[in-house]
């Protein structure tokens, strides 16, 4: 766990947009921690494909500079690969993943940075979802109340990930890579990524992501993308039927973000440091054509199923 502070910074950084198919909220808190080193994206029409959306979060570690980078960056990396004007949007984003990572290894300001970055990315395109990521950040959906779980937490001592790791000559102790590192996907943290018998793949710890796509219906309600600030505290579960009751109140997705990060926050810092950590969430509500207000009305009208711990 990082230095805490004696108060945690409750101030809350928030943000909304709104079109004929999406009602966006996002909300951001340093919380417990030194300084804030979390990043996120949410634009509604990207300007070189004005009828996708892009979304995404970013919690740095060992500093800010990485997630910064990413939340400027990377979708522009993405939406250039000649894959995505191809149509192969999983393609774009493994090859946009590697790219925004290696242009931040070539910049003379970043290469020597020992910072890095989770990144969870979601494209919505055609009815499609695409979620990218590295990391422990993570997205889920909410289908007609149910769980629809969007990414893949990479952590040291899942098998596929500690194979690569010793693959490629390092180690996992106490559950971290090279006993540092709590993450075995990352942006930056080039320091474990110095294989030159390796490729980018291949590294002890990796840019590539893993990649998931849907089609969107219209029993999807919503999507939160959230750092592990949330998921820590909270099951997938919980998260869904939090956000549920309180959309179904009538509550704005900002304002629903900013009740999530409140409800994650320690009281102290005493206990092992869950719900210490900086927090952003990104809420994405889907209106299928119709107002938030019948969205509130059928989250409102149906009973969100037992809630079940997902951990």
């Amino acid at each position: 766990m990082g230095q805490t502070l004696s108060e945690p910074v409750t101030a809350k950084e928030s943000a909304c947009c709104q079109n004929s198919h999406l009602k966006v909220g996002s909300s951001c808190m340093q919380g417990w921690r030194i300084n804030m080193e979390d990043s996120h994206t949410h634009i509604l029409s990207l300007p070189d494909d004005p009828g996708t959306a892009f979304f995404g979060v970013y919690d740095g570690h060992g500093g800010a500079k990485v997630a910064q980078y990413a939340g400027k960056h990377l979708h522009k990396y993405i939406i250039k690969r000649s894959e995505y004007k191809e149509g192969r949007i999983e393609d774009a984003l493994r090859q946009g993943f590697l790219d925004v990572d290696n242009a931040m290894l070539q910049d003379e300001s970043l290469k020597d940075e020992l910072a890095g970055t989770t990144a969870v990315a979601v494209i919505l395109k055609d009815n499609r979802l695409y979620c990218a990521n590295v990391g422990d950040s993570r997205a889920i959906a909410s289908v007609n109340g149910k769980v629809d779980v969007l990414s893949l937490d990479h952590k040291p001592c899942n098998n596929t990930e500690f194979k690569r790791i010793q693959a490629a000559g390092g180690w996992v102790e106490l559950n971290r890579v090279n006993g540092n590192l709590a993450l075995s996907r990352a942006l930056g943290d080039f320091v474990f990524k110095r294989n030159e018998e390796k490729t980018a793949e291949e590294q002890i710890v990796t840019a590539y992501p893993d990649v998931e796509t849907r089609e969107v219906t219209p029993d999807w309600e919503f999507v939160i993308i959230a750092c592990d600030g949330i998921w820590d505290v909270l099951t997938n579960e919980e998260v869904v039927e939090f956000v549920r009751l309180r959309i179904g109140s009538g509550m704005h997705p900002e304002n629903i973000c900013e009740d999530l990060m409140t409800r994650c926050l320690a009281p102290d810092c005493q206990m092992g440091g869950l719900g210490c950590d900086n927090m952003t969430v990104v809420l994405v509500c889907f209106l299928h054509g119709q107002s938030y207000e019948e969205l509130s009305a059928r989250c409102a009208s149906t009973d969100p199923p037992d809630v079940k711990d997902s951990k």
